[in-house]
């Protein structure tokens, strides 16, 4: 039997998702950002790096979750559109986030700690990284100044 993934069973992925409130989205992500940081001190450098990556997402579908409200079922459009790994595609969907990603230009840490940060992918499961990648990941991530994750907080 062949199975072919329909737009009902996105969505019902997604809703399935959804279910996590914006509470358990932030909990998640702070706590994928520790266990990557465990990882790492494990010399788990590829798990560590891949769990920040995941860190990052959760975050930011904290800020998107506010965006679909209780008893009311978002357009598919938009559904389809969130179903997504990629940060970049993700950040546009949030206006508020994305406003600030574009003040952002003129802050030299956060273009430095986003370049880094940009490209993962849920495809980095596939691959691995050495310790120094692992760590500026998380560094990039988590940095007091200029640090992705402290920046997308202000926001969920």
């Amino acid at each position: 039997m062949d199975y072919k993934i329909t737009p009902i069973t996105k969505l019902f992925q997604f809703l399935t998702v959804l279910f996590m409130t914006r509470e358990e989205f932030k909990n998640i992500a702070e706590i994928r950002i520790r266990e990557a940081r465990c990882l790492l001190d494990q010399g788990l450098n590829s798990g560590a790096y891949y769990l920040a990556g995941y860190a990052l997402e959760c975050a930011i579908k904290a800020c998107l979750s506010k965006q679909i409200l209780q008893h009311n079922i978002p357009e598919k459009k938009f559904i389809n559109e969130i179903h997504t790994h990629d940060l970049q595609k993700l950040i546009k969907f949030d206006e508020e986030l994305s406003a600030s990603f574009r003040e952002q230009s003129g802050n030299n840490d956060f273009i430095t700690n986003w370049s880094l940060v940009k490209d993962w992918s849920e495809q980095s499961r596939y691959k691995t990284y050495n310790k120094n990648q692992a760590e500026e990941l998380i560094e990039a991530i988590t940095k007091e100044k200029g640090g992705v994750l402290p920046w997308i907080q202000q926001y969920w």
